[in-house]
């Protein structure tokens, strides 16, 4: 095998800069991207261990001011509220909620307005009910009346997402937990910017089902991580073989 000549090989070396630079440029974003996805895993875990934490606060405290809200800072807080439920205005928004291990149950989650003595309103997410309990009639026993305590986790609107319909409020066909838009739908004023989610609780007749708040938020994103960093070790091993076979292999096109 003939060695190549020093010329032949300084011409081979500098047909290497535009390649490399490439394979850095690519390396950078791929190595910047696993970093990104470790960044993000350190913030989903502390989310989940926010929300844990908050789930269980004793006693739980007075729902915010209305223009002190910051969902930020007062998402998952443990809050109690008392006030007469405004049935006849609830909303149902589509869902899924747990059933049998390996199954989901397809049904509602019942957004009822809490008129308060102040003259405030908060929703309140009282829970699941199953498609064959949507008429009100059919859940009697679960439309409390009277003044009511409600205990249960501060949310914010829920934002919708890439494959969730949009709401339709026309048809009454609610696919997100859209405070403003019910609100103005069901003609309520001095609503709060945020909603709360009942506890466990049960309700008389076991309908609607309090409690459905899981903390398994996906956290994937070391997986992510280990995958950017994979390809990245993939582009050095790849344009490592290009280069040698470059450098050394008399067989390797010569540079122009």
């Amino acid at each position: 095998m003939a060695a190549l000549s020093a010329s032949e090989r300084s011409a081979r070396l500098r047909s290497l800069w535009a390649p490399g630079l490439a394979t850095l440029v690519c390396l950078a974003i791929l190595l910047g991207l696993g970093v990104w996805q470790l960044a993000r895993k350190g913030e989903k875990e502390a989310l989940i261990a926010r929300i844990i934490e908050r789930s269980h606060a004793e006693p739980p405290a007075t729902p915010p001011p209305f223009d002190a809200w910051d969902a930020k800072a007062d998402e998952f807080n443990r809050v109690r509220a008392r006030g007469t439920f405004l049935h006849d205005r609830e909303t149902l928004v589509h869902g899924l909620a747990p059933g049998e291990p390996g199954r989901a149950l397809q049904g509602f989650y019942v957004l009822t307005p809490l008129k308060r003595d102040d003259g405030t309103t908060i929703l309140i997410n009282r829970g699941f009910i199953p498609t064959e309990l949507k008429r009100p009639e059919d859940r009697a026993a679960g439309q409390v009346t009277g003044e009511a305590t409600v205990t249960g986790m501060l949310r914010a609107s829920e934002a919708r997402g890439l494959f969730v319909p949009e709401s339709d409020p026309k048809r009454d066909a609610w696919f997100t937990r859209d405070i403003a838009g019910i609100a103005a739908a069901r003609e309520l004023t001095n609503v709060a910017p945020y909603l709360i989610e009942a506890d466990a609780t049960p309700n008389p007749g076991g309908w609607p089902r309090g409690g459905q708040l899981r903390v398994d938020l996906p956290n994937n994103h070391l997986q992510y991580a280990f995958t950017w960093f994979g390809i990245a070790a993939c582009l050095i091993g790849v344009f490592s073989v290009f280069a040698w076979r470059r450098l050394h292999d008399p067989a390797e096109p010569k540079a122009g």
